[in-house]
């Protein structure tokens, strides 16, 4: 199975955000085993960076941009990407610009906390666990 994963379930991951690091580690750890092949937008590894550097430092920014890197595989976001992402008029664009990485990728569902960011979308959306 292949899953895109939203930035926040990343994070979650990475910076054992209570109540959702448990299920986040779920995932990571059937990505280690090869049970699921996990993909995030190249856009998710810049949001990080700045998100774990702000609260933890530079250093752990670059430990976790490291981790993402071996485990997960890379969506470009290149100028078709982006412009699916603009057509599909979603409110949050960074959502959009995941999703249009999604379909680019052919991936089989979408991992979230927040599906309200995928209203109406053709891939299945997943909250927190994949089954």
């Amino acid at each position: 199975m292949r899953v895109l994963i939203d930035t926040n379930v990343v994070l979650d991951f990475l910076q054992e955000r209570e109540p959702f690091v448990e299920n986040a580690a779920r995932l990571f750890e059937r990505i280690d085993v090869g049970e699921i092949e996990g993909f995030i937008a190249a856009t998710t590894i810049t949001n990080i960076y700045y998100i774990i550097r702000r609260v933890a430092g530079r250093v752990a920014a670059q430990d976790a941009i490291t981790q993402v890197l071996s485990d997960l595989n890379i969506c470009a976001v290149d100028l078709k990407v982006l412009e699916q992402a603009l057509a599909l008029n979603f409110e949050d664009f960074e959502d959009a610009v995941q999703y249009a990485c999604a379909v680019v990728h052919g991936v089989d569902a979408i991992v979230t906390r927040d599906a309200s960011g995928f209203i109406n979308a053709e891939i299945p959306v997943v909250l927190g666990v994949v089954a």
